[in-house]
């Protein structure tokens, strides 16, 4: 049974031994959490069993940033040199400066684990061949993929981003059964194949893995995706501080699932107070993750802030979860809550009297914004009354999301598109 305040631990015995034996060695490897532990009063020594994570402090995200810029290039958080570090990724958040995350080669095989075990859930096997869409660079959602797919023993056709027409030449080619990439590129790849005459239903994909963002558990998006590949939509969720995919969907279960075994801890928390939340049917939260292994980049209780909802409970009584959206992207219209994700998928219900395709605009950084919330969705193929279109839209965000909307329409196409991640917010002009 899952204990207040953790989405999944398993093997808690064996977890909480191992987790105690990482954390006594932590102070000495890492200066940073020497002086956080210290400036905190707790150390080590607190943690007798999981329940005691929550004296030990959270770290954030602006305090990896600073870590970096005081000890470049890992950071005074790092538990091993460069010398150690077998590869590095990045992570990019608003300010678009990376932060640096490097990999051991006993941290990359726990990766490769983690990861195999996540797309084995989400229907991954040997015999598919799976065409991978996602950016072979400092992207944790390209390498390591690549890693794990490999394990399972798929065969990996490497595409990458920025390279389309080769994805379709693979797809005439190769016999592809599966895709992965973000939910941004899935829908920009059927657009694209649809622009060069083709139904992308022809290829036979019968998989779709997306991960990377939020976006694959919105049910109109997976609807429309279904229905142009004519294969099954699930999805990964994972972190690139603390490992490429954590979470992965059976088929048909309605929610991810814990994939990531003994080597994270996961806590839900309310993330205004930080008080753990008990991860039940309903119940949504802040996902914290806890290394219990990790030797380059060893955190201790770091706000993701991704924002989940528990969907309900494996027959196993694991929680399964969606994610909903990120906190950096949150907005607030009088006094409510507005994931960006919420409002796409709202405009998704009316396809095809709409492409699907929107984006929230704000006059400054936010995430206040003053009512009515600015919206503009493309319309679709389907020939119809734009202003009655509009008035829909817009009745369906109010009664919906309980927050006005101005939404403005414009042609297919007009909304910039993205082989990587959608930008579902922008500054006014």
């Amino acid at each position: 049974m899952i204990k207040p305040g953790f989405v999944a631990v398993e093997d808690r015995e064996a977890v909480t031994a191992a987790l105690r034996a990482h954390l006594e060695l932590l102070p000495g490897r890492s200066p940073f959490y020497a002086d956080l532990f210290a400036a905190h009063g707790v150390g080590p020594a607190a943690l007798e069993s999981l329940d005691d994570l929550r004296k030990l402090p959270f770290t954030g995200k602006d305090a990896l940033r600073e870590s970096q810029a005081a000890a470049p290039p890992l950071g005074r958080h790092a538990g091993v040199g460069m010398a150690e570090v077998i590869r590095v990724h990045a992570s990019t958040g608003t300010t678009g400066t990376p932060s640096w995350v490097g990999v051991t080669r006993k941290d990359a095989e726990a990766w490769t684990e983690m990861v195999a075990r996540a797309f084995t859930t989400m229907g991954a096997a040997r015999e598919d061949v799976v065409l991978h869409g996602a950016g072979l660079t400092l992207f944790v959602g390209g390498l390591p993929i690549r890693d794990a797919i490999e394990r399972i023993g798929s065969t990996m056709v490497p595409i990458g981003t920025g390279a389309s027409e080769k994805a379709l030449v693979a797809l005439d080619a190769l016999g592809v059964t599966a895709l992965h990439a973000t939910p941004s590129y899935i829908r920009y790849l059927a657009e694209y194949v649809r622009d060069r005459g083709r139904d992308p239903r022809e290829f036979g994909i019968r998989k779709i893995f997306v991960g990377g963002e939020p976006g694959g558990g919105e049910p109109a998006f997976r609807r429309h995706v279904e229905r142009e590949w004519g294969g099954r939509v699930t999805e990964g969720l994972g972190n690139a501080d603390m490992a490429p995919v954590l979470f992965g969907e059976a088929p048909g279960s309605g929610g991810m699932r814990f994939t990531g075994g003994r080597h994270v801890v996961v806590e839900l928390i309310d993330p205004e107070s930080g008080e753990p939340v008990d991860a039940e049917p309903g119940a949504s939260g802040e996902l914290v993750y806890t290394s219990v292994d990790r030797e380059c980049c060893p955190l201790v209780r770091f706000r993701t802030r991704d924002r989940i909802v528990v969907t309900g409970l494996a027959a196993d009584g694991a929680p399964l979860i969606r994610c909903v959206g990120r906190t950096d992207d949150m907005l607030i219209v009088l006094g409510v809550n507005v994931f960006p994700t919420a409002v796409r998928d709202l405009v998704q219900t009316l396809y095809p009297r709409t492409s699907g395709v929107v984006q929230i605009v704000r006059p400054d950084g936010g995430p206040r914004v003053e009512p009515p919330l600015r919206v503009e969705a493309e319309w679709g193929d389907e020939p119809g009354d734009h202003e009655r279109l509009r008035r829909d839209l817009e009745d369906l965000i109010r009664s919906r999301l309980t927050v006005p909307a101005a939404v403005t329409l414009v042609p297919p196409g007009s909304i910039e598109r993205s082989e990587m991640k959608s930008r579902l917010i922008r500054t006014a002009d």
